[in-house]
């Protein structure tokens, strides 16, 4: 992969929004971090209509999590950390989904875009198993 959007694997352009239903529900099918203000899923996209040079995230904020003004701060919150994380070891090729909680409104900022640093590379630690499979459930 050349030209400027990656550099090492990772993202150096800004990560475009998932807006569709349908995205959303193939990340959740993907690796799964968890952290005191949210859930991190990701997932690499492998179709080629879905493919491009830039990674892209979605927000989730349920309506477990307070009225809509609530829901708003938070998910603005969290849009704003992801904006101004320039060195976010986002991949390309990959969707993220934030899934928020509560925690997410009350937590000091700086803490917030750190523990979206920690769960991105939390991710990507080698430790973890292969194709980022969780356990499955018992039926």
């Amino acid at each position: 992969m050349t030209g400027p959007a990656s550099e090492g694997g990772l993202s150096l352009a800004p990560p475009s929004r998932l807006r569709k239903r349908a995205d959303f529900v193939r990340a959740a099918k993907g690796a799964r971090v968890t952290a005191r203000a949210f859930a991190l899923q990701a997932r690499k996209r492998l179709s080629e209509g879905d493919a491009g040079e830039i990674a892209r995230v979605g927000f989730t904020v349920t309506k477990k999590t307070g009225n809509s003004v609530v829901r708003n701060r938070i998910r603005r919150r969290l849009r704003e950390a992801v904006r101004l994380g320039k060195a976010l070891p986002l991949r390309p090729d990959h969707d993220y989904v934030l899934i928020a909680r509560r925690e997410a409104l009350t937590m000091e900022f700086r803490a917030l875009g750190l523990e979206l640093e920690r769960a991105l590379q939390k991710l990507d630690d080698p430790k973890r198993a292969a194709g980022g499979s969780r356990p499955t459930r018992p039926t």
